[in-house]
Formats: structure tokens, C-alpha cells, sequence
């Protein structure tokens, strides 16, 4: 049993991690300390004064435990980790776990590569970026690779020169075929010196470099090359208007700004690589109701850099936070050298963070209308769908359909909708085990009858074993039913129901003679819809999705049928014999024709298998 006043009294004055668990044994929050004892007292004080969103996370505490750690730095890495495998329900989180690509040079190597890659290791090899795009990182890699012809084997040179034919791109002209001593190390390594200039950002001798080349080639009337060279130097064009020079003298930073609302939050990276804005991304946030920005930006910047490979030499920042010394001294340790945090009053540098934050602010006034459309298509659409029929409280949608070919291989399908979208976890198949037939009412039956008996029977074992009845794949019922079909396919469904003990209103979606969706039946009677609103728009998605699922069901057992062979239907051979026997002799035809001693040559083949297959073939041989 826990007793939180002996706990309190136990906790250490040592900096460290805190984690709060709800009764269910959930971790709903992680923080760090630098004194445990004082921090994690401050939560149960009846003086205290903490956001609304801290105040609700206590009153949901069953008990907390705790991670003494020998430093503040370690109790920070181990927050960080701790949040990202937990997920706490009440700790600010980033939506996005993103990484970004590096271009890897093997410089150690006597003939070096260029390497797309997304982790940046402490080697031997040199690495360029983070790019902010991957296309961005493959579009300069294929440069190099195309204008300075750097191999992209994975050979071993010069210990494998000569053992092997030279790749393709020998062939089409984008390698020198070191592997053949085609190019000396010399050499080689000269054109490797000039590929890293492309990538480092010097595009102007790459651009001079190949003006040259395509002027020679003009030169001596060779004009499909010229244009190809042509080509090149608008690619490499392309590449460098997307970096916008800096006066930041060479320097990796990145500027980091911030916009928020009451309960949405957006922030925006500027990444400046050798004093070059190379890209900007922005990252959603949630769990930040009554959070302060600072305290928003404090746990971005500390969720941020503990997920990517690279730290710039100086990270600058939109407002003072509580933990700037500490997140500091953890940057500079991860990095290897001096990282400096600032906070920018005046100049370019204070401009550029408020360009950050107007970026920030821009994506956020978006997403906000983003989320308000799906909104509308969705609650919105599911909340004028009950307003037809009359009902609340519908959260959970089921839509059944059945898929056959004149009976063969009937299938039903169940589809669910949760707040006006697709919950695909919870789609199930039902192929038909009764049902005789094309009798799409029978089928019916039994698909419903099915579900909702296993729906049933799995909250009793759950009830008896003392856990939560929802916790089975069928036990969560659905708040409304809609059938795809009128009067008919509604009345099965009630019929279940009402053998099942089972009180949930069902609404059929009634179609037109040319197949469209007019109305909704209901209660006996068929109330019309407004085709133009968001509500009938949500009753044919779901019309389509149940559709579609069955069909792809049916179909891929009508395959499954297909694909059986002849082969299946002798003694002794199974999966593995009949692909031998398929590899070797290419068609039914040659298996038929090929003689027992040539049948037992087959690999996993022996005299008694090879011999029921060739009687098989040949037993109406007179």
C-alpha cells in the first residue's frame, strides 16, 4: 500500500527523475529535479500554485516513484527518454519524431564514396548537413555522383580491383571504374575534392566547371552532350537558389521561435549550415494547455536535440527558460564543444527569431483552419447525421456489407467509424460459414450474429477475470448502426439485436434506382438528406469504405483459389515440391511428360514422390 506522507518523507536531496503513475498504473507524468525532495513536495502542498493542466494531473496521482541520477545533466537525458518511451499523458510532447539525412563522405578510403545516410556516428568519414529535406540531400548526392562520376559500390578498392565486371554506371558514363584501374588513386581522389565543394555550398566553380565543358562540347559539334552538361548546370542552379545566404560567417546555428495558442502550439526552425539558411521546418506540439511559452520552448528544445545527430555551435532562442544553464552545459557534452544558447535584443540575429516566429504563427493560423475543415467533415458530419435521426451521443459507427459471385466464396465486411473517421484497427472480415448461396439477408444475419455474440461472450470472460470489458477486439459496441440498404437489411439487424439482448438504433442508407444514396430509413419511416452537406458527404465515405473492404476481401480469396495447382492434389508434394518441380521444368506440361528417374532428380525429390507423380499424370494410360 502506498503511503504518500512516509514517501515524501523518504525522497533524497539528490537531483533526479520523478514519474507519477494514475490507479491504473499508467505513467502520466515525468519531470526532473535537481532536488528531489523539494521538487516532488511542492506537488502535494496545499499552498501550491500550478497551471489548471498540473492541478488535474494531481488529482489523478496514485503514486509516483522515482531515478536518482549523479548529476542535473543526466536527470535531463533521462527525462527526455523516459517521456519519449512513456508518452505521459500530461508532459508536452512533440507530434513529429522526424530525423534528417547527412551526406556521409568515407574520406579514410583510398578511392572515398558519398553516402546518403540518416544517423551522423563518430568515425573516420566526414559528414555534411542535416539537409531539411531528403530530396534535397539525394538531389546534391546525385550531382556529385553525376558530374564527378564518384563510385557508389559498396568494393573494397584497390584491394578488389579487377575481380569483378564494372556496375552499369561505368557503362552510362557516371564512374570511372576504379574497380577496373580505369582512373588512377590520384586522379580519383582530386575529382572527390571538387564533389565535397559541390556539397559544402560552392557552386559557383562547380557552375564554371561545367560551362566550360559544355561550351567544348558546342565547340566540336557535339550537341547532345552539350545539352547534358546544360542540364546539369540548371540542377546545380536549382540547388543553390534554395540556400540563401547569410552574414553569419560560416557559423552552424539554428533559431528557434515559437507560437501558441490556449491549447495548440507550433515551433519553427531556421537551420543555418557554414552561414547558409538551408531549410526551416516547424513541429506541432501537444499536451500544452496552460503551459507558458517558456516553458513550451524549454521542453521542444530539450525533446528536439536528444532526436537528432547534429548540434549547431549556437542555438538561438525566442525567450529566456528556467533550465538555459543546465540544457547548455548538456549540449556542449553532446556535441564535444562549446554550444551557446541566446537569447537575441537587437540586430539581424533579433530579426531572424522574429521571422521564425512569424513563420510559426503563419503555419498555425493554417493548421488551425486545417483543423477546423476536418472538423466540420467529420464531428461536424456525424453530429448533422443524428441531428436527421433525432439521437446524441454517437460517437462509435458500424457499416456492414456483404461480397459474392453468385455465392461462391460469400465474405462480410465490418467498417468502423469513431467521430466521423476511419478506425481501421477495428475493421473486421467475416467469411461466411452458413449461408448457402447469394442470400445477402442470410449472410447478413450470420455476419451480425457473429460479431455481436463474440462481442458478448468476450465481456463475460473479461468481466470474470476482473478487467476492463472494452479491452477485447469485439467488446466495443458501436453507438449507432448504419446498414448499407433500406428496409430489409435494417430489419435483420434489428432482429439480431433483440435476440441479443442488444439495445442500438440502426439506420439503413437508402439508394436510388441509379444506384445513388438518397435517404436515410429509420424508425420505419425514410427521412430525406441534404446532399450538399458534410452529413450525406460522411454516409457515402462510409458506404464506399464498407464496399471497398469486402470487395478487397473477396477478391483476394477468389485469388487465393486461384493460384492452387494441379500439383496440390498428389500425395507427397506440398509447398516446397511443387515450386521445385515448377523451378525445373517450367510448366504442368513438362512435369507431365518427364520420366520417374527424371522427376527424382528434383530437389527434395525421392523415388516414391517422383513415382506418384508420374502414375498421377499417367494412370489412364492404357
Amino acid at each position: 500500500m502506498f503511503d504518500l506522507d512516509e514517501e515524501l518523507k523518504k525522497l533524497p536531496s539528490k537531483p533526479g527523475v520523478y514519474l507519477m503513475h494514475d490507479k491504473t498504473d499508467a505513467i502520466i507524468y515525468v519531470g526532473k529535479a535537481v532536488s528531489l525532495k523539494n521538487r516532488v513536495r511542492q506537488y502535494f502542498q496545499t499552498s501550491r500554485n500550478v497551471s489548471a493542466k498540473i492541478e488535474r494531473m494531481i488529482s489523478q496521482i496514485d503514486y509516483f516513484e522515482y531515478i536518482i541520477t549523479d548529476s542535473e545533466v543526466e536527470a535531463l537525458v533521462l527525462e527526455n527518454n523516459l517521456i519519449k518511451e512513456h508518452r505521459p499523458k500530461y508532459n508536452t510532447m512533440l507530434k513529429d519524431d522526424k530525423t534528417y539525412p547527412f551526406i556521409k563522405a568515407t574520406v579514410f578510403e583510398d578511392f572515398p564514396r558519398l553516402i546518403y545516410s540518416r544517423q551522423q556516428s563518430r568515425d573516420k568519414c566526414r559528414y555534411f548537413g542535416p539537409f531539411t529535406s531528403s530530396s534535397a540531400a539525394r538531389d546534391t548526392l546525385d550531382l556529385a555522383h553525376k558530374i564527378y562520376k564518384v563510385r557508389t559500390c559498396r568494393r573494397i578498392l584497390p584491394r578488389d580491383i579487377g575481380k569483378e565486371r564494372p556496375c552499369l554506371n561505368y557503362h552510362i558514363g557516371q564512374c570511372d571504374a576504379p574497380c577496373q584501374g580505369k582512373i588512377s588513386k590520384e586522379e580519383y581522389q582530386e575529382n572527390f575534392k571538387k564533389a565535397l565543394k559541390l556539397i559544402e555550398g560552392n557552386y559557383d566553380e562547380v557552375i564554371s566547371y561545367l560551362t566550360e565543358k559544355m561550351f567544348n562540347a558546342s565547340k566540336s559539334m557535339a550537341f547532345e552532350e552539350a545539352a547534358g552538361w546544360r542540364d546539369l548546370i540548371n540542377s546545380v542552379k536549382k540547388i543553390s537558389e534554395q540556400q540563401k545566404v547569410t552574414d553569419f560567417k560560416g557559423e552552424d546555428r539554428d533559431i528557434i521561435a515559437l507560437a501558441s495558442t490556449l491549447d495548440e502550439a507550433v515551433v519553427q526552425v531556421f537551420f543555418v549550415r557554414d552561414g547558409k539558411l538551408i531549410g526551416r521546418d516547424h513541429f506541432h506540439l501537444n499536451g500544452t494547455t496552460g503551459e507558458s511559452k517558456e516553458n513550451i520552448l524549454q521542453d521542444f528544445i530539450k525533446q528536439f536535440y536528444s532526436g537528432t545527430p547534429f548540434i549547431p555551435r549556437e542555438v538561438m532562442i525566442e525567450y529566456n527558460i528556467e533550465d538555459f544553464a543546465i540544457i547548455e552545459k548538456w549540449l556542449t557534452e553532446k556535441k564535444g564543444s562549446r554550444v551557446h544558447i541566446v537569447v537575441p535584443k537587437k540586430g539581424q540575429k533579433e530579426r531572424l527569431v522574429e521571422l521564425a516566429h512569424k513563420n510559426a504563427a503563419l503555419v498555425l493560423t493554417q493548421d488551425m483552419e486545417r483543423i477546423k475543415r476536418e472538423e466540420e467533415r467529420t464531428f461536424g458530419a456525424m453530429r448533422e447525421i443524428c441531428s436527421w435521426l433525432g439521437i446524441s451521443g454517437v460517437s462509435r459507427v458500424e457499416s456492414y456489407d456483404i461480397s459474392n459471385i453468385s455465392g461462391f466464396q460469400a465474405v462480410g465486411s465490418m467498417v468502423v467509424f469513431e467521430d466521423g473517421k476511419p478506425k481501421k484497427s477495428d475493421y473486421r472480415k467475416f467469411k461466411l460459414k452458413t449461408v448457402k448461396g447469394p442470400d445477402d439477408y442470410a449472410s447478413m444475419y450470420e455476419v451480425l450474429t457473429r460479431r455481436f455474440r463474440h462481442g458478448l461472450a468476450e465481456k463475460e470472460t473479461l468481466e470474470k477475470k476482473g478487467f476492463d470489458k472494452e479491452m477485447g477486439s469485439f467488446t466495443n459496441f458501436p453507438d449507432l448502426i448504419m446498414m448499407d440498404g433500406g428496409v430489409g437489411q435494417v430489419h435483420v439487424a434489428l432482429q439480431v439485436l433483440d435476440e441479443l439482448g442488444i439495445d442500438i438504433p440502426v439506420c439503413g442508407m437508402v439508394k436510388d434506382d441509379r444506384h445513388r444514396t438518397r435517404g436515410l430509413f429509420f424508425e420505419e419511416h425514410e427521412l430525406p438528406v441534404k446532399v450538399d452537406s458534410e452529413g450525406f458527404h460522411l454516409m457515402t465515405r462510409i458506404q464506399d469504405e464498407v464496399h471497398r473492404f469486402a470487395i478487397e476481401y473477396h477478391r483476394s480469396l477468389r485469388s487465393k483459389e486461384q493460384v492452387k495447382s494441379i500439383l496440390d492434389d498428389i500425395n507427397g508434394i506440398g509447398e516446397r515440391r511443387r515450386k521445385a518441380l515448377m523451378r525445373h521444368f517450367q510448366s504442368i506440361e513438362a512435369v507431365r511428360n518427364a520420366s520417374v528417374d527424371e522427376l527424382a532428380e528434383v530437389e527434395s525429390m525421392n523415388e516414391n514422390v517422383a513415382l506418384n507423380v508420374y502414375k498421377f499424370f499417367h494412370s489412364d494410360d492404357a
